[in-house]
């Protein structure tokens, strides 16, 4: 007998690729998908059950079908078909709590995967140069979706001390990013006009869809525990990033960036919630030799290849990315420069 994995929140895209991957894998029986709401298009062989996780009824779906493979994908960093913020909070911390309470449960679960984000380091101006998995944050997050991602690790942490016999993987990815991918750091990327922090050049890392896709499966098929980071390798500064899309930057004060970014979500537009805004000001890197070491998984894209990757993807920009040349001589192509060469996904000829 294959193994049953249970995705959580698969009515999102990213969950729902996953899940219909998974299913292609010869070591798993079963893939069951669960939502409030059914997912898009073709599950292809995956078994959707409408269910919340915010209720107890999950632990009976476990039960029933005898899951022993838990994949926790719903905790959400955007409001898009959960309600408004507030929804959000519960989904994330209560669906959490419930989910791993029918965890501790059930006899059959014997490995809990959970993907987390980098978002927990937060970002400040006493921040270390890369954050390996044993650091705590310099500056405890206050609100939005980086307090429900600390959370959410406090209460797997407790999980994994009550039941020693599951093996628990948590995954600390970096913001990832490309063609299909609809995240807040996507949209703030797709900006007609970039705003960025003046006086500050924030250091990025990016996790290109694929590889999110790819450590997901490693990290269910390999049952390895612990927590890791995940990223693809070496940094991308800000205006780097920036001159790459051929899109103008904005420079403007802090604050006033962030009145900004609160009309634009008053007004129902993508706008910069406050850890965005730390983000953006003093960026952030991680250690990934632990990913590599004992995951045993490396990206196939480097973060600037990742980013590449995204570039190509968008069509209004005024340049186009495949001509944007080495960062520091030009950001235009027309202007008697020469294309760049385009990155591969093991990394990025332009430095």
């Amino acid at each position: 007998m294959g193994r049953v994995v249970l995705v959580t929140g698969v009515a999102r895209e990213f969950a729902s690729r996953f899940a219909r991957a998974l299913i292609a894998e010869p070591d798993v029986d079963r893939v069951v998908g669960v939502d409030v709401q059914p997912p898009r298009g073709d599950m292809s062989g995956v078994q959707f059950v409408r269910a919340d996780i915010r209720n107890p009824v999950i632990a009976k779906v476990i039960a029933k079908e005898q899951v022993d493979t838990v994949v926790h994908m719903s905790v959400v960093a955007t409001s898009a078909g959960a309600g408004g913020r507030g929804s959000v909070k519960e989904l994330n911390v209560i669906g959490t709590m419930q989910l791993l309470a029918a965890c501790q449960r059930a006899p059959s679960v014997e490995h809990l995967v959970v993907k987390s984000s980098t978002t927990v380091y937060g970002a400040s101006s006493r921040d270390p140069a890369m954050f390996t998995e044993e650091m705590a944050p310099k500056k405890l997050p206050r609100s939005g979706f980086a307090k429900d991602a600390y959370e959410v690790e406090g209460y797997v942490r407790g999980f994994a001390r009550r039941r020693e016999d599951v093996t628990v993987t948590m995954l600390r990815a970096a913001n990832t990013i490309g063609p299909r991918v609809d995240s807040p750091m996507a949209q703030y990327f797709r900006l007609p006009m970039i705003p960025t922090v003046l006086g500050f050049d924030a250091r990025m890392q990016f996790l290109h869809e694929t590889d999110m896709l790819a450590v997901l499966r490693h990290a269910t098929l390999a049952r390895v525990h612990g927590t890791f980071n995940v990223a693809g390798e070496g940094v991308l500064m800000l205006s780097q990033a920036v001159r790459r899309l051929g899109r103008p930057a904005l420079p403007m004060p802090g604050f006033t960036l962030g009145t900004v970014g609160s009309l634009m979500r008053q007004a129902g537009l993508p706008g910069l919630a406050a850890e965005q805004l730390d983000f953006l000001t003093f960026g952030r890197g991680v250690d990934t030799r632990r990913s590599r070491e004992v995951l045993g998984f490396s990206p196939a894209y480097s973060t600037a290849a990742a980013f590449e990757d995204f570039c190509r993807s968008q069509t209004r920009g005024l340049v186009a990315p495949s001509r944007i040349v080495v960062d520091g001589l030009t950001a235009t192509a027309g202007r008697g420069a020469s294309p760049a060469p385009i990155a591969t996904p093991s990394g990025d000829s332009r430095g």
